[in-house]
């Protein structure tokens, strides 16, 4: 039997061709070790969700570095305005406070020692002497304030307690003085020598030693204040413009993200992420403006309140003691000259008119202040120097403007009165300088007091400037501990809310 070949064998089925990639898209990555390999090699950014997670990575940290400097620059805003306008600052201006209180003081002992006997005169002894206390507590408070400024300057706190062993010593001195004066019971004018002696001890003391330490403890401490303000006003201003340049990199990053996604899947904008560049345009033009807001009403505190408040402050004080060296110069006829000298160096601190050629005397300052401190109005050009002189400069029409031509105009009577008061002491006429002196004859103490109200108006002028600057500093951080980084977490959310979407289409 003859046997048939067998049928050839069926072909074995081929295996099923893989899967079509998108074109865009890369192999599959590898699992374990195989993605951080491929992570450091730089692979997943050859495909579209790697790309896209790269935008978010990059458009986050940039919002990350924005929130960090923001933060950063509003806590130096912080520390500005808690410096000047809560704490080193308005410290500063009570120790301006201790010149005025030493220099008072020594001002009331004067009149006690000139008045003898007659207890009425002037504003009376009784009340003399009361004011003299209430100096003396100002300058135990201003000290103690001085002390805390000091810190763990050495220098500083050394000064503090010279001053304050020192007033010791003078009230010890005064003491004396007050006692020999009341057992003489002598005639207005006409003081013992022993008196005299003991009074010269404590006013030399004073004049020598306390008030000029008084005086430079302010001047350092008011430059500490301007070398922060300084630093912390730079710091905030620095901090704007990285807040810009952050901002700037951030929002350049948002837009590229936009326009990769609509190149790449050919849609019109994404709703988020538009939002998401709205915010950070908003939260870094906010915040620039905040910080450009913070440092005008900083500087406005300082040059406006701070720096005008102490100088005004300077002036009360050297103006009292001028004063107080009225009495001196009719209480001690042997130091007569040294204290009129000492007058017109005080009153030339306070206004130094231009007297040309003319020799630098109380005659031609008399003449010199009635010739440019009567023709000077707010907002023209200063035609004097000295404390009111710097005032005036700067001074415009208005509120500010009122209260100096106001102060101006009784610095002249109470300097027209003095020029009667030694013309009578020239003349051998000692009582009638004293009763004008001590205004039995005159308006002399209510003229003063009437002088020294318009100065303390014209700072309480400067003192409302420097509280709005710096309620409006307080007024515009309030709340920015929280805005930066909820705004900042709102626009990652946005960010993120925008992307998936897209990085879904590839699971």
């Amino acid at each position: 039997m003859t046997m048939s070949p067998a049928p050839p064998a069926a072909p074995a089925p081929r295996p099923p061709a893989p899967p079509a990639r998108p074109p865009d898209t890369a192999p599959a990555e590898p699992r374990r070790g195989g993605r951080l390999r491929t992570f450091v090699r730089g692979r997943w950014l050859k495909t579209i969700p790697g790309r896209i997670r790269a935008h978010v990575v990059l458009c986050v940290a940039a919002l990350v570095a924005l929130l960090a400097v923001l933060t950063v620059a509003v806590g130096n805003a912080r520390d500005s305005v808690e410096t000047i306008g809560h704490d080193a600052g308005p410290q500063v201006v009570a120790t301006g406070t201790l010149y005025f209180a030493l220099s008072d003081m020594d001002a009331q002992v004067s009149s006690i020692l000139l008045i003898g006997r007659e207890h009425g005169l002037g504003i009376g002894y009784d009340e003399t002497l009361r004011v003299y206390e209430k100096r003396r507590g100002e300058a135990d408070a201003a000290a103690v304030q001085a002390a805390q400024l000091a810190g763990r300057d050495p220098a500083l706190r050394r000064t503090v307690q010279e001053v304050l062993d020192g007033l010791g010593k003078y009230e010890r001195l005064v003491g004396q003085a007050m006692q020999l004066d009341a057992q003489s019971n002598h005639a207005p004018g006409e003081t013992p020598a022993q008196v005299l002696d003991a009074y010269r001890q404590a006013t030399d003391l004073m004049k020598l030693q306390l008030l000029p330490k008084a005086y430079n403890i302010t001047l350092d401490t008011g430059a500490n204040v301007r070398q922060s303000y300084e630093t912390k006003r730079s710091a905030v201003l620095t901090g704007r413009t990285w807040v810009a340049l952050t901002g700037l990199l951030a929002l350049l990053l948002l837009v590229a993200t936009q326009l990769y996604l609509v190149r790449t899947f050919r849609r019109v904008l994404n709703p988020a992420l538009v939002l998401a560049t709205l915010g950070t345009v908003v939260l870094t033009a906010v915040g620039a403006g905040l910080l450009t807001a913070h440092a005008g009403h900083i500087r406005t505190a300082k040059e406006d309140g701070f720096d005008s408040i102490l100088q005004l402050s300077r002036a009360r004080a050297i103006s009292h003691s001028a004063f107080g060296d009225e009495s001196r110069y009719l209480l001690d006829p042997g130091r007569a000259d040294t204290y009129e000298q000492t007058y017109l160096d005080k009153s030339l601190s306070v206004i130094y008119p231009d007297l040309g050629d003319r020799p630098v005397n109380l005659e031609n300052y008399y003449a010199g202040l009635e010739e440019k401190a009567g023709a000077y109005r707010p907002g023209q050009a200063s035609p004097f120097l000295g404390f009111f002189g710097d005032e005036a400069r700067t001074v415009d029409r208005g509120r500010e403007g009122d209260a100096l031509a106001r102060t101006l105009t009784a610095y002249r009577t109470v300097q027209r009165n003095d020029a009667r008061m030694r013309q009578l002491a020239s003349a051998g006429n000692r009582a009638g300088a004293v009763d004008l002196r001590m205004g039995r004859t005159s308006n002399a103490i209510r003229d003063f007091d009437a002088y020294d109200a318009a100065l303390s108006s014209l700072t309480a002028v400067h003192q409302d400037a420097f509280d709005k600057a710096i309620r409006d500093a307080d007024g515009g951080l309030r709340g920015w501990n929280a805005v930066p980084p909820a705004a900042a977490v709102v626009i990652a959310a946005l960010i993120i809310a925008g992307v998936r979407p897209r990085l879904a289409e590839f699971r």
